[in-house]
């Protein structure tokens, strides 16, 4: 962009493909609006004796050039799992972690309504050009990588606080990831109306936790990139975000560790993960050595 911000001035990029006026006319059509309607969570373990590498990577280029940097999607953030809070994970049969230990590194983008399909266009383009650039670290592995879509955020003191478009930049101090599957596609509804109504409102109650947002997992595409699998349970999956305004770990007994058998106690499915993670220190490889 030229100092008088002409959009049609801006120089080509290096492949000289840059249609610069383009991001004019992108611009001024479709929604805009600050709802997170879509998210992308992605849970990922670096190989042994790759913590750091992975850990600069991930900071220094990919969280940049590979999210932030990407049409509609507007916040971030990053969380890590040491290896205490790894061990109060569970189920240890967890269908969504083998071994439910595995996934160190947490990472949640919001993604404005309605853009999903825009910036999918985009993600996989730009992924695309990133791995054909070797600017992609390969010693890692993808346990839990989803984009997902919207269904419901409750919030613990009603319109007080922050809301969920800011979930990403405020300072809390710990999330749980949690991942629930209904028994059956035609249950899942049924189990979304007794989290919203009943389960949630009743949990965050006088809690730790300032809200909890409940997303539904959206299946990749086609020509994802070939180190991501295909999500599972698209039909069955619910995701739940616990926002904390206290470390995990002091919380946990009372908080959390109950939440596998209230929700089977329900009758409406199986919890399948239920993680605890704290948030990264960006800039540092603060807890890096505390990963195994």
């Amino acid at each position: 962009m030229t100092g008088n911000g002409n959009l049609r001035d801006a120089a080509p990029d290096p492949d000289g493909a840059t249609r610069s006026e383009t991001y004019g006319e992108l611009a001024a059509v479709g929604p805009y609006g600050v709802r997170p309607g879509h998210a992308l969570i992605t849970m990922v373990e670096p190989h042994p004796g790759q913590e750091r590498a992975y850990n600069r990577w991930y900071e220094d280029d990919h969280y940049i050039a590979g999210a932030m940097a990407m049409p509609w999607l507007f916040a971030g953030r990053r969380w890590v799992a040491t290896r205490d809070l790894q061990l109060l994970r569970y189920p240890q049969d967890s269908a969504v972690a083998r071994p439910v230990t595995a996934g160190c590194y947490l990472t949640t983008y919001w993604i404005t309504e309605g853009r999903y399909d825009d910036h999918m266009r985009w993600t996989v383009g730009i992924n695309t050009r990133l791995n054909r650039d070797d600017r992609v670290h390969q010693a890692r592995t993808h346990i839990f990588t989803a984009f997902q879509d919207h269904e419901a955020t409750v919030y613990r003191d009603g319109a007080a606080g922050p809301r969920d478009f800011h979930a990403l930049d405020h300072p809390y101090a710990g999330l749980v990831l949690e991942v629930i599957d209904a028994d059956g596609p035609e249950r899942r509804a049924e189990l979304l109306a007794w989290l919203r109504e009943s389960h949630l409102p009743r949990r965050l109650a006088g809690s730790a936790a300032a809200m909890v947002t409940v997303f539904r997992p959206t299946p990749l595409p086609a020509d994802r990139m070939a180190y991501v699998r295909q999500v599972e349970g698209v039909d069955t999956r619910l995701t739940l975000l616990w926002f904390l305004q206290e470390d995990p770990r002091q919380i946990w007994d009372d908080g959390f560790a109950g939440l596998g058998a209230e929700v089977a106690a329900s009758g409406r499915g199986r919890v399948e993960l239920v993680a605890p993670f704290i948030p990264t220190v960006p800039g540092t490889d603060r807890y890096v050595s505390e990963l195994r």
